[in-house]
């Protein structure tokens, strides 16, 4: 199912989904945007006018993604097309690089190679594969087209690697410990400000050409601020959505799941490189954490109600030039009676939302192009209905209700 408005950047289907412990962050100034004089003055001009209009606006430190790097167990030779991804041979853990990727599904090689920090093992077994990965796709200025080539070469490796048999998620006490990090996203430091002079501005087209031009990289000038969004799933198996205000900025009337942004500003009061590099756990506390904190101010749930998230992937939303979301999947102890009340007490941030709809899982793993429903889905929920559809968090609980259930007819 391919709808212009959304694509997958990255899944993590061969494990249905991490969890914290299995997720690492690298921070580095170079994983900032570029920029010059005159870009930094048409972002002034641009907040400027915004500010005029909309004076509550506030100018928030964001994360930005430049890229990630998703491993997987060694997959046997002779059933894995990925076999062009060259083993570990630095770590004691056989495994393989399934992607080292920015968001169009490249790494400039000249430039990236160098541009790496804190080098572990997983990027030093990357390299050859990164070139490869390279050669592999065809340049262009469609930023659409290419974020698509990668999705479904992501797609073709991870299903055939799948037959590894992974461990899962709700495996992760046993497992923990012989896996380790299994993603590393590469984080720089943007904010709210360069995200509307850039990702939002009637340029973007112009500086995508630049970027592509200039860094061999169309999204190189953009500010690409790293969202969450939280798949809530109650006790009675209804995933929760929210109908989003006409007040708000983007895709206003339509339905969304909770979501917001994870906030340097959360890791170290005073925002900088050098600060929050010393603090790179905090950094991946933040990104689990902050969607939890996000459905508690917009749906009203308290924080003990929710289960630990679990990171689906990262989905890019092409109505603003393909900003990235990392998409959750939470689990939550009350049912759906009971977070329906909760919402409409109010949260913190009630005033985002009119309505609380709610569908099950059944419903939401059906939903597609042809859906009427699917109109009503702003970009974000797109993308995490697409990730859950393709993740499928939550298929060893349904399997053990359907045993339950089984063992209580008989």
């Amino acid at each position: 199912m391919m709808d212009p408005e959304v694509s997958l950047l990255l899944h993590c289907a061969d494990w249905r989904g991490l969890l914290e412990s299995q997720v690492k962050v690298e921070l580095c100034e170079r994983f900032n945007r570029q920029t010059d004089p005159a870009l930094e003055l048409h972002i002034e001009e641009v907040w400027t006018e915004r500010v005029t209009r909309e004076p509550w606006l506030f100018n928030g430190a964001k994360f930005r993604l430049h890229s990630f790097c998703l491993a997987s167990l060694e997959c046997p030779s002779s059933s894995c097309a990925a076999s062009e991804h060259p083993p570990c041979t630095q770590s004691s853990k056989e495994c393989s690089v399934v992607c080292v990727e920015d968001q169009e599904g490249k790494l400039p090689v000249r430039q990236r190679q160098e541009d790496l920090c804190d080098l572990d093992p997983l990027h030093n077994g990357a390299q050859n594969s990164l070139e490869l990965r390279n050669t592999s796709i065809n340049q262009t200025e469609n930023m659409g087209d290419v974020i698509q080539q990668a999705a479904s070469s992501l797609e073709q490796d991870s299903s055939i690697c799948r037959a590894a048999q992974l461990p899962s998620h709700s495996d992760q006490n046993t497992h923990d410990e012989d896996t380790g990090p299994l993603l590393t996203l590469r984080l720089g430091l943007t904010c709210y400000k360069d995200y509307l002079g850039t990702n939002w501005s009637c340029r973007v087209a112009e500086l995508r050409q630049r970027g592509e031009a200039e860094f061999s990289d169309s999204l190189a000038l953009l500010a690409q601020p790293l969202g969450v969004g939280g798949v809530l799933c109650t006790d009675d198996g209804q995933v929760v959505l929210i109908r989003r205000s006409q007040r708000v900025a983007e895709a206003g009337g339509l339905l969304d799941i909770p979501g917001g942004h994870p906030e340097p500003k959360a890791v170290c009061e005073e925002v900088s490189m050098v600060m929050i590099q010393q603090r790179r756990e905090a950094v991946v506390s933040e990104l689990f954490g902050s969607v939890c904190a996000e459905i508690r101010d917009e749906v009203n749930v308290p924080l003990s109600c929710l289960g630990e998230p679990v990171l689906m992937g990262v989905a890019l939303n092409h109505t603003s030039a393909g900003r990235p979301s990392a998409e959750f999947y939470v689990s939550c102890s009350l049912t759906s009676d009971e977070v329906r009340k909760l919402y409409w007490k109010g949260g913190a941030e009630a005033h985002e939302s009119t309505d609380i709809v709610f569908l099950s899982r059944t419903e939401v793993l059906q939903l597609d192009r042809s859906s009427p429903l699917w109109l009503e889905l702003c970009p974000s929920a797109k993308g995490a209905v697409l990730l859950y559809q393709t993740v499928k968090p939550d298929a060893e609980r349904d399997r053990c209700s359907r045993h339950d259930a089984q063992l209580t007819h008989n």
